[in-house]
């Protein structure tokens, strides 16, 4: 190649860049602008939980299929455990010992015992009564003043512990019985904590378990929720949390409803950060819901943080480091940008609505 093709060609490309320099200028406009925090995540029923085994063995009966709906208290699955029925029934059977009606038969026993010394005491102390009486008439032995008089302290020693051992006996079929019906009752209970109950009331969303199957208290058995509420569960990277306030708008978009868009606002900050995700949880509501909504379906979110009317924006390509822009003959100069989101940014000082800039 000679020189003078050289020197054209050069001068060809020379001409083309600054004829593609000039293409690339535009002034800033007047625009509203919003800045926005990208999140991701999935949808979960108000109050869904995972039901976990209360105890090990296998699973002896499923009440309820999936999609059923539950109220507090309703019974999900039994887990069968041999240990706690044998405990149940022999608290059962020490209760029905000890029941206080089925005693009643001792405590006849010892009101008959009662009786009996009553009778014997009144007997004595008449006969003792009518040997004073004698005495006091030089009637009788002094022998048989004293032992009418000694006859008679025996018959009320008896009968004061006849008296005692009636309540005593009482005292003790009554604590027996109670004791007994409170041992069958924490029996009761510690089987039916193998029965598994609902928590809230809503739908059972999965039953990961079949009868038969061996299950323990790590074992999930059951995810359970609200039927009709939905929240949103996000995830928002940890160096844009700190954007991020309750009652900000949320626009969301999933790929079960593939180009429609929904809103929402943020209802709660978990303030604990993920160290593996390096992310935070964040809780939000839709303030218009889809007609349709099922746990897990995923989705992306844009947490809208700040907005501005009427502001003097630039597209962001034309900033450099977000800090300067290039004028029309070539001088850089410094700006003081406001928000800014993926296509555009606020100016605040340095240039205005006439000012051409040529894109770096």
């Amino acid at each position: 190649m000679n020189r003078s093709n050289l020197l054209s060609i050069l001068a060809f490309w020379s001409l083309f860049s600054c004829m593609s320099a000039e293409e690339e200028t535009t002034t800033p406009f007047i625009s509203d602008i919003t800045e926005s925090v990208y999140a991701s995540g999935n949808i979960k029923a108000l109050n869904q939980y995972e039901a976990f085994a209360n105890g090990t063995g296998p699973i002896q009966e499923i009440f309820v299929q999936e999609g059923d709906l539950v109220e507090v208290g309703t019974p999900i699955l039994a887990v069968y455990n041999e240990r706690e029925r044998l405990s149940r029934e022999n608290a059962e059977l020490a209760q029905a010992f000890a029941d206080y009606q089925q005693n009643q038969s001792k405590l006849r026993d010892l009101q008959l015992a009662i009786d009996f010394a009553k009778s014997r005491l009144q007997n004595d102390s008449l006969l003792y009564a009518r040997q004073q009486n004698l005495w006091k008439q030089n009637i009788g032995t002094i022998v048989e003043l004293e032992q009418r008089k000694l006859a008679y302290e025996n018959s009320k020693n008896n009968y004061q512990s006849a008296l005692l051992r009636y309540q005593d006996v009482e005292r003790e079929i009554e604590f027996n019985s109670r004791s007994a019906a409170k041992s069958a009752a924490i029996s009761r209970a510690l089987e039916s904590d193998f029965v598994l109950k609902s928590q809230v009331n809503g739908r059972v969303y999965s039953l990961p378990k079949e009868t038969g199957e061996m299950v323990g208290p790590q074992t999930v058995v059951a995810v359970i929720g609200d039927a009709e509420k939905f929240i949103m569960e996000l995830q928002v990277d940890e160096y844009d949390i700190a954007k991020v306030k309750l009652d900000q708008e949320v626009v969301v978009s999933m790929d079960s409803y593939a180009g429609e868009v929904f809103e929402g606002k943020v209802t709660k900050i978990y303030p604990l950060m993920d160290t593996k995700s390096k992310s935070f949880q964040v809780e939000a509501t839709f303030t218009n819901t889809p007609p349709s909504l099922y746990p897990n379906l995923s989705l992306e979110a844009n947490i809208l943080t700040s907005a501005v009317e009427n502001a003097l924006v630039i597209p962001r390509s034309y900033l450099i480091g977000d800090s300067e822009v290039i004028l029309s003959d070539g001088d850089t100069v410094a700006v003081k940008v406001g928000i800014r989101n993926f296509q555009y940014a606020q100016i605040l000082e340095g240039i205005t609505e006439s000012t051409q800039i040529i894109k770096p």
